[in-house]
């Protein structure tokens, strides 16, 4: 069995979990609702305050389901009860982050600044103190929209080896690079 798919989901209070017809997983909460379609071979049971998903065979693509339906769904969950939050850095000279609602402007070294219109869905804010990198935060339910949100930031001025200049998450390592005077 998979090991992250034949653990349960244990549902918090004030949660709910419903399986509709096609196979459709909703979860609503204190924050919202999401819904998430499930592999019509997956089964979903909801039963005594847990959710627990089964699979027909043994099949690698049975096994690669079991696990990935099961890890969507405990997103979900977490999302409609505490949010989801995610901090990106810009680290460089000149570097800005400003927003108006959800319009970020970012100056990120190049000619232009880059007007970035994130979805309605999440909320951002930008922060910057004298002395500290800019911080752009993301927060919201769906933990997959605010992961590909904060990639196509970050994919705008990915931070590069020699000296570690660009768009990153808050914690990221970058591994540093000799440059060729290093040769010598």
């Amino acid at each position: 069995m998979s090991r992250i798919g034949k653990k349960s989901i244990a549902i918090p209070e004030g949660v709910t979990i419903t399986v509709g017809k096609d196979n459709v997983v909703t979860v609503k909460g204190k924050k919202g609702e999401l819904k998430q379609a499930i592999d019509r071979d997956i089964t979903v049971e909801v039963k005594d305050g847990h959710v627990s998903f089964g699979r027909p065979t043994d099949q690698i693509r049975h096994r690669a389901m079991h696990g990935l339906y099961r890890a969507l769904v405990a997103n979900m969950v977490k999302g409609v009860t505490e949010g989801i939050e995610r901090k990106l850095e810009l680290i460089g000279v000149g570097f800005k982050a400003s927003n108006q609602g959800n319009i970020l402007d970012l100056a990120l070294g190049y000619s232009h600044n880059i007007i970035f219109e994130v979805p309605k869905e999440l909320k951002v804010a930008t922060a910057q103190e004298k002395g500290q990198n800019p911080i752009i935060t993301l927060e919201g339910i769906d933990k997959q929209l605010i992961g590909q949100v904060a990639a196509k930031l970050r994919s705008l001025r990915k931070p590069e080896p020699y000296k570690g200049k660009g768009v990153r998450y808050v914690g990221e390592v970058v591994r540093k690079k000799a440059g060729k005077a290093a040769g010598k």
